[in-house]
């Protein structure tokens, strides 16, 4: 997908990942609508807002929307897809991004482990079907899902973490199989390798990170991904793969890696959302 004058809807897009995506996509020639909680009137204790990211794609000459939006209620996820298409007139892309966890495993409260569900599965799960639709009519349209090596590996304190970026790989697959006769493309980005976003530099403030990617090496991956055309469908790829196969994501980092994939690389402090 050439991606000039193309329409983006980013979720996570306050900081991190998410805001490095949108500001990349918007680099690229696309709209991009920005959702998150964290905006410049109701911050959260991270740093970074959908507005600032707003003001980072218009000081490079793009154009940006921000979009507060509480992934975990349902109507906010649906109006969040609504507003971005009413504002720009279309959606072409749907980048899944935003994550939470809470550390803990089998005795994880319930409350907990239906939040993590309900913002890491439940959400792009209404967010694609809201945009599914406009997407079919125009027999073209691209939903990228961002998972990360927990989705793969289990790691102590992160079950529910894992479970919910493990369904959502099984999502992407069975939303390609659904959706490639519309012209609709899904894959999944996953993160497994350390990602220095400001949540996870927040969460361990005393480890050594000089060997973790910049938010912006993950950002050219999944926008290379979702520049593919239509065919590029039902594809679960991690950064290290499409790295070693496509020549893409070259590394940023202040030294070479040294050490085994993080267990949270695209996810915020617990309980902080996107």
């Amino acid at each position: 997908m050439d991606l000039g004058g193309k329409v983006a809807l980013v979720t996570g897009a306050s900081r991190g990942v998410g805001a490095a995506t949108a500001v990349a996509l918007a680099e690229a020639g696309a709209a991009v609508a920005c959702a998150a909680r964290a905006t410049d009137a109701s911050p959260v204790a991270l740093p970074g807002t959908i507005d600032d990211t707003v003001r980072r794609i218009e000081a490079v000459g793009g154009r940006a929307l921000a979009v507060p939006t509480n992934l975990a209620v349902d109507s906010e996820v649906e109006a969040m897809v609504a507003t971005a298409t009413e504002h720009f007139g279309r959606l072409d892309v749907l980048v899944n991004n935003a994550a939470i966890t809470f550390p803990g495993d089998l005795e994880l409260p319930m409350k907990r482990f239906d939040l993590i569900f309900a913002v890491d599965l439940r959400a792009p799960v209404i967010a694609t079907r809201a945009a599914v639709p406009g997407m079919r009519e125009r027999g073209e349209g691209v939903i990228l899902n961002v998972s990360s090596a927990a989705a793969l590996n289990y790691y102590p304190g992160e079950m529910a973490y894992g479970m919910a970026k493990a369904a959502l790989e099984h999502l992407t697959m069975s939303l390609a199989a659904q959706l490639r006769p519309h012209g609709i493309a899904v894959n999944t980005f996953r993160i497994d390798v350390p990602v220095a976003s400001e949540g996870f530099l927040a969460a361990l403030p005393d480890v050594d990170h000089s060997d973790w990617e910049p938010a912006e090496v993950a950002a050219e991956g999944i926008v290379w991904m979702v520049s593919q055309p239509p065919s590029y469908t039902g594809h679960n790829v991690g950064m290290a793969h499409l790295r070693a196969t496509e020549g893409i994501m070259a590394s940023k980092a202040a030294r070479p890696h040294t050490q085994a994939p993080s267990m949270r690389t695209d996810s915020p402090l617990p309980g902080s959302g996107g």
